[in-house]
């Protein structure tokens, strides 16, 4: 489906973040915003015959198009949802088994959140399609409660934080044990079934705070009907599946024999699957720009190799760079990518740190992008 070019996108569709998302009203407005309507493709010559507030008003549907040009099915994101959707499924044990629970582990730029705020969208619509908006006993039906942490989070502030995202009228006061006892009467009330904790790598596990936390986890596994998602970076580092002789390390190694680590991978060129995989990806995305001058072949045969150095393989930080390529190329009038137009763009600091090596690999045709058959 297209948009006209003076029709205007949901207001609601721009506003959604972190701080949104943990708030019901915020998480209800993402999960049933219906998907953008991408713009016409014109001509050079229909954007330039466009009055002046039509043509202001496209290129405006084309910046917030091209900035929000995923989530993409990739094969990483393909994989880590059966992987989740296993876990999940199968934790529909009686009351008195602990839940399994999650922990999505990996390097920033590698689309984690992206990834399992996608599956919990399908999970929340699932559950509602399956059991009704509202529980038997007239309550709304929450399926999904998420939690993001922050550098000092403690004990009390978590429970807090799960009371406010249903808004509950007694998250302001109130001692730790009680904001908890409340948090699960609430997620009884609303069946919830997934809670997902976000920036997981904030807390200091060895600290206080941690092994408090870290005992409430399996509290929450024991006591509450849901699934626990952990989302972070370099969890295995911070102590999260420790395991030794230390009473806090015997707390840890509980969390680590009930929690399942799951990642996301770049992509790699060393075989030819990769190599097809990367293929795949970059022709999924020339689909979806909405350039003038954009052609078959853009991104997956003029710019393969450039791509894959300027992104080291990491699905954020090549979403980072097509974005704001695209960006560049309506605003200067290219409406096209190259080489010459993305070499003046930006992109994050890691990405940009690996390149040089693997330009010259690429250039010396030690490594390539292009796999052995262009059937896909």
């Amino acid at each position: 489906m297209t948009t006209s070019p003076g029709q205007t996108a949901p207001e609601n569709q721009s506003n959604l973040d972190n701080l949104t998302l943990a708030r019901k009203e915020g998480w209800h407005s993402f999960v049933q915003t219906s998907a953008r309507q991408r713009p016409d493709t014109l001509t050079s010559k229909q954007i330039q015959a466009l009055p002046d507030q039509e043509r202001m008003a496209y290129d405006k549907l084309r910046r917030v198009w091209h900035a929000n040009l995923g989530p993409l099915k990739t094969p990483q994101l393909a994989e880590l949802h059966e992987d989740m959707w296993d876990i999940v499924d199968s934790n529909l044990q009686d009351g008195d088994k602990a839940k399994g629970a999650i922990a999505i582990d990996a390097f920033p730029g590698l689309g984690k959140t992206t990834a399992v705020l996608a599956f919990a969208k399908q999970f929340h619509l699932r559950e509602v399609a399956e059991g009704g908006e509202f529980t038997p006993d007239g309550h709304e039906r929450w399926p999904v409660c998420r939690v993001g942490l922050t550098g000092n989070t403690g004990l009390k502030d978590f429970n807090r934080a799960m009371l406010e995202f249903f808004a509950h009228p007694g998250s302001g006061y109130g001692t730790a044990s009680q904001l908890g006892h409340r948090a699960l009467d609430n997620m009884l009330s609303c069946h919830t079934r997934l809670l997902i904790i976000d920036d997981m790598h904030f807390l200091r596990w060895r600290m206080k705070n941690g092994v408090e936390i870290s005992n409430h986890f399996k509290y929450i596994a024991n006591e509450f009907p849901v699934t626990l998602l952990f989302v972070g970076v370099g969890l295995a580092s911070r102590g999260l599946y420790s395991e030794g002789n230390s009473y806090t390390d015997a707390i840890l190694a509980q969390t680590a024999r009930r929690t399942t680590p799951l990642d996301m991978r770049p992509f790699a060129i060393d075989t030819d699957m990769g190599r097809r995989e990367w293929r795949k990806i970059l022709l999924a995305l020339e689909q979806r720009l909405v350039l003038a001058n954009s052609h078959p072949g853009m991104l997956a045969d003029d710019l393969s190799d450039y791509l894959f150095a300027r992104s080291t393989g990491h699905i954020g930080s090549l979403m980072t760079l097509i974005n704001r390529g695209c960006q560049r190329a309506v605003r200067t009038g290219a409406e096209r990518l190259d080489q010459a137009l993305l070499d003046r763009v930006k992109n994050d600091a890691a990405s940009e740190k690996a390149r040089q090596e693997l330009e010259a690999a690429l250039q010396s045709r030690r490594i390539t992008t292009r796999p052995k058959s262009k059937t896909t």
